[in-house]
């Protein structure tokens, strides 16, 4: 029996809840700031940005349970894992940024151009904005920090990894976290221009500029989520982490095929044609394969691997190997 092993070890499995939970927390926070702020002010980039917080404290719910729910270990009716799951609550997640994000606020931001509002206390808006700054601040740090230490596994850049990571919830919270921040300096601007000029052409448009990079950050995670779930490729720098770990083993003189296929977040199903060392006999070989598929079941990143002999004249993957 394959080992049961989550691929993605114990410390990346609680800094993906924390960074969940860290987000969760600051984005509540912030709603409620921001939704009495846009009664007290009427301003259209503040019920903008409320409509905004709330539909990332949502998201962030279906987040925590796309962590918790692809963590369960594989059993019969699920051979390859409950991994898979986080890509569907992800799913749910990008959705309901699209909607509850996207299009409230940019409705809204039509509205006011067609019907406008008086607006006031501009205070409030103001300070309820750097609070809201500060905090979501404090949630991307951490995502960031997350996003840094796996880039580092894969050998890739931060921004790299984050838009090609298998892990939706990384990717979500990281966005999120940045579509934030970069709203609440649209609101800013948006709510300054109304004080100043007296017009709420200013504040109706920022809204909509707020609605519309909530869609553009829903429709490029929804992408990557349904990518995943129908079979998206491993990329080069995996195959090359996943063909080194083979060679590793002195078990193994050459490898010829080589399949990955992701089955959850940092999780994946390894197939390949190997080469093993010296002439042995028929139990022997069979005893070398299962013990080296034993090995990298063991670790963190494969949750099943499958291992066959090539033949003496499929050229090897890696040459002079």
């Amino acid at each position: 029996m394959a080992s049961a092993q989550a691929p993605m070890g114990t410390k990346q499995r609680d800094a993906g809840i924390l960074t969940v939970l860290i987000a969760m927390g600051a984005n509540f926070l912030v709603s409620v700031a921001k939704s009495g702020a846009a009664v007290l002010t009427g301003s259209a980039s503040m019920t903008a940005e409320a409509a905004h917080s709330w539909a990332d404290t949502g998201n962030q719910v279906f987040l925590y349970i796309a962590e918790k729910r692809s963590d369960k270990p594989r059993d019969k009716t699920h051979p390859m894992g409950y991994g898979r799951e986080a890509y569907v609550w992800s799913m749910f997640a990008a959705f309901g940024l699209f909607t509850a994000g996207a299009v409230v606020s940019i409705m809204h931001g039509i509205q006011t151009l067609i019907a406008p509002e008086p607006a006031g206390d501009f205070h409030i808006a103001y300070i309820v904005l750097a609070i809201a700054f500060v905090l979501e601040g404090i949630s991307f740090v951490q995502a960031f920090r997350q996003a840094r230490t796996m880039a580092g596994r894969y050998r890739r850049n931060t921004l790299e990894h984050v838009v090609k990571s298998s892990d939706p919830t990384l990717r979500a919270v990281f966005a999120e976290d940045s579509a934030a921040l970069i709203g609440i300096a649209i609101a800013f601007a948006g709510i300054f221009l109304h004080q100043v000029t007296g017009s709420t052409v200013p504040d109706a448009v920022g809204s909509i500029l707020v609605g519309i990079l909530l869609g553009v950050i829903a429709v490029i995670l929804i992408d990557r989520n349904r990518r995943f779930l129908v079979g998206q490729s491993v990329s080069g720098q995996t195959e090359q982490l996943a063909l080194e770990m083979l060679l590793t083993h002195e078990e193994i003189e050459r490898v010829t095929y080589l399949h990955l296929e992701f089955v959850g977040p940092d999780r994946l199903y390894l197939v390949a044609a190997v080469d093993i060392a010296g002439n042995r006999r028929e139990r022997e070989v069979a005893l070398a394969l299962r013990l080296v598929e034993r090995e990298l079941e063991s670790r963190d990143l494969i949750e099943e691997a499958v291992l066959t002999l090539a033949t003496s004249d499929e050229p090897s993957l890696r040459p002079g190997r």
